[in-house]
């Protein structure tokens, strides 16, 4: 597997230990720009101030506070703060499996993939592959790394695994907390709906896709740097489709795609 591992561990379930390698699955390309002093074009620089006193505070005497109320904080200082750290660990330690179905995209966060470490040894890392893939399971795991606790779920994607971080169940908002209101919908429009749907069914393939901001914020900044006028367009705003009409959009969709 290419580019660096950004951390070692150990899979661990029942009496089965395999050491892997783990990689970012995704990247993050983003433009950045810098805050400057409008008149010299000069960078500025944050400073931290105190709001009483106005004046700047060196890192040296800046400290850590709860607030509990207005302007009241418990102060942390940073030993107390060390031992809420969890201990150091190598071990991805998987605690029971369950069916991908069931695994709620909400509770997705970021993705990893795993490469067998050869340094140590790669056996099991392909029967672990091949029977999360032929079972169609993840396996349910907690880690420690960089300091800091996770959960997890760990799945095959073909003869790699896969790592994905989950957020913990008090972070994930029940949709039944929202009360929405429930839209009745016609058989006739569930119908048009899905030969809708059917119609414009493709095969997975991202790569038709690009990052229109980010596509535009390049191109901004290419014309800028020679030196060309940017011309400013007004964004387009659609209006949503009047429940009254939504019949007929449908079926206009439909002849459109047909």
């Amino acid at each position: 597997m290419a580019g660096r591992a950004i951390w070692k561990g150990i899979i661990h379930f029942g009496e089965t230990n395999v050491p892997v390698k783990l990689h970012t699955a995704v990247k993050e390309e983003r433009i950045q720009f810098h805050l400057l002093h409008r008149t010299d074009h000069v960078r500025l620089h944050q400073q931290m101030l105190c709001a009483h006193e106005k004046i700047p505070v060196p890192a040296e005497a800046q400290t850590k506070g709860f607030e509990v109320e207005a302007g009241k904080y418990i102060i942390v200082d940073p030993a107390e703060l060390e031992q809420t750290i969890p201990g150091s660990s190598r071990m991805i330690e998987v605690h029971e499996f369950v069916k991908s179905e069931q695994l709620d995209s909400r509770f997705l966060d970021r993705v990893y993939s795993l490469e067998a470490d050869l340094d140590i040894n790669a056996a099991g890392y392909n029967e672990l592959a091949g029977a999360l893939q032929e079972m169609s399971v993840a396996g349910l795991c907690t880690w420690t790394m960089r300091k800091r606790s996770y959960f997890g779920a760990l799945q095959a994607s073909g003869r790699t695994l896969r790592l994905n971080t989950l957020r913990y169940a008090d972070e994930v908002i029940s949709v039944q907390s929202l009360e929405l209101q429930e839209i009745p919908v016609s058989e006739k429009e569930l119908k048009i709906a899905g030969d809708l749907i059917s119609q414009l069914t493709a095969p997975f393939q991202p790569q038709k896709f690009e990052n229109e901001h980010q596509h535009r914020l390049q191109e901004l900044i290419e014309k800028k740097a020679r030196g060309e006028k940017v011309v400013l367009l007004r964004p387009r705003i659609l209006q949503p489709t009047a429940s009254d009409k939504l019949l007929q959009a449908l079926e206009a969709s439909l002849k459109k795609a047909a």
